[in-house]
């Protein structure tokens, strides 16, 4: 998940991963599962002015270089994918892309999971720390699909 920016005619992917930073489109498509990806955009794209996307990406850059957040917490000291992407819109435009939940209202029952939040947070796993997922933002109503490969 990222927003993408075009710098001289070439589309890039501005992502939180190891560092937040900007990726080629071709190569972080080519991270996917088969090369699928979906691009959406705001259903109230008049709120897209040359303005606010420059105000978008000054925002983002306060951002660049940040740490991957494997503990998803919700401080700028770190940054995971989906918190990347929210904060962007909500600091620009006000606007909340998806509901933030608390890390309780996901389904931590798989074995896997378990053991990832053991290692990361050993006994004091942070229940109510509110997250953004990507699942929520990609579901928002405020959003329209504009590509799907």
């Amino acid at each position: 998940m990222g927003i993408i920016y075009v710098e001289k005619g070439k589309p890039y992917v501005y992502e939180a991963t190891q560092p937040v930073k900007l990726t080629a489109f071709n190569d972080w498509i080519k991270r996917g599962i088969g090369s699928r990806y979906v691009v959406k955009r705001l259903k109230n794209d008049k709120l897209l002015t040359p303005e606010k996307l420059e105000k978008m990406r000054v925002v983002g850059d306060r951002y660049n270089g940040k740490n991957y957040d494997i503990y998803f917490e919700w401080s700028d000291d770190r940054m995971y994918c989906s918190e990347l992407v929210w904060k962007i819109y909500k600091e620009t435009l006000g606007i909340e892309i998806g509901k933030l939940q608390p890390l309780s209202s996901f389904d931590l029952s798989n074995d896997i999971v378990k053991t990832k939040l053991k290692e990361r947070y050993g006994e004091a796993i942070p229940l109510q720390e509110k997250v953004i997922s990507p699942a929520a933002m990609f579901e928002s109503d405020q959003l329209v699909m504009v590509m799907k490969k």
